[in-house]
């Protein structure tokens, strides 16, 4: 049975190919849109993007959900001020860590950490301009961009990312032996 949160995920990326724009593009249009109800913002979807009535619902649903629990979001506390606009990029890496597998998120003051048994990465804010990806495995060879840390930290290796096109499949592939080996 296929998890409910990776189907989701699955459905808003395909949702993304489909229009040509990203989540955060497609949030801006219903909140442009002024209109409150899911039902109104479904209707609107379905007519200005030509979306079928599960992908527009999931779209309104996906946003009313961001609007419900603004102050519980603990992404607004870690991405504010100059470092805002690395949100998006945030929930982009995080809707293809969805689609590995269930896992929990945990929050933490500057970051999140990703756990299954044990921790497998955690993401946030290195900089201004940057996330930074950690992740927990053991025995990758390091590389200019699968940078090593020193022994006695949270994470054996670091990923900076700037870009949607970072994440790719060599990331991805990490992501993945760290949380296959978390458990």
């Amino acid at each position: 049975m296929t998890d409910p949160n990776t189907a989701v995920a699955t459905q808003l990326r395909n949702i993304e190919i489909k229009t040509g724009k990203k989540l955060v593009d497609l949030n801006q249009i219903i909140a442009k849109s002024g209109l409150s109800k899911v039902s109104e913002q479904r209707a609107m979807l379905m007519e200005t993007l030509g979306l079928g009535y599960g992908d527009a619902n999931a779209l309104a649903l996906q946003r009313k959900k961001l609007q419900e629990t603004p102050d519980d979001d603990p992404l607004v506390l870690i991405y504010t001020g100059a470092k805002a606009h690395l949100r998006h990029l945030h929930e982009r890496l995080v809707l293809e860590i969805d689609l590995i597998g269930s896992y929990e998120k945990h929050a933490k003051k500057n970051y999140i950490s990703f756990r299954r048994k044990k921790q497998f990465a955690m993401l946030g804010p290195a900089t201004k301009d940057m996330l930074e990806l950690g992740l927990n495995i053991k025995g990758l060879p390091a590389t200019p961009r699968l940078k090593a840390v020193a022994a006695g930290g949270m994470c054996q290796y670091t990923v900076r990312i700037t870009s949607e096109s970072e994440v790719d499949e060599e990331l991805m592939g990490w992501i993945k032996q760290a949380y296959l080996a978390a458990g």
